[in-house]
């Protein structure tokens, strides 16, 4: 047996086709926003390890796709899922305004094309 064969452990497409089929858009863009959340904080060396992993240019990215991904659901996700993730994106903005060296302007910061100006 070649490393190519598959084998029965490994899901094929069409199975992981048919699992996706039954996950509602709700939850996929969810999902994705809790991994963008927990990635940003991983570069805002939010962490336990926290410098270990800090770049502020990745998080800067992460955030303003967090945004950007807020904003064109918003009429797609109910307040109960959209409360928590605008909270944590504004969380976010704002660490990374204290993580950084040279501050951006308002308005001029991560995501706050989409979400306006974010103060503390």
């Amino acid at each position: 047996m070649s490393d190519a064969t598959p084998t029965s452990e490994t899901p094929g497409f069409d199975d992981m086709a048919r699992d996706i089929a039954e996950v509602p858009a709700v939850e996929v863009i969810v999902t994705v926003a809790v991994n963008l959340m927990s990635a940003a904080a991983v570069k805002l060396g939010l962490t336990e390890d926290g410098d270990d992993h800090k770049d502020l240019d990745e998080a800067r990215k992460l955030i303003h796709a967090l945004a950007g991904l807020l904003d064109a659901s918003t009429t797609e996700i109910s307040s109960f899922h959209a409360a928590p993730l605008r909270d944590g994106l504004k969380s976010l903005q704002l660490a990374f305004r204290e993580a950084s060296v040279v501050p951006d302007e308002p308005g001029h910061g991560p995501g706050e094309k989409y979400t306006g100006p974010v103060f503390g």
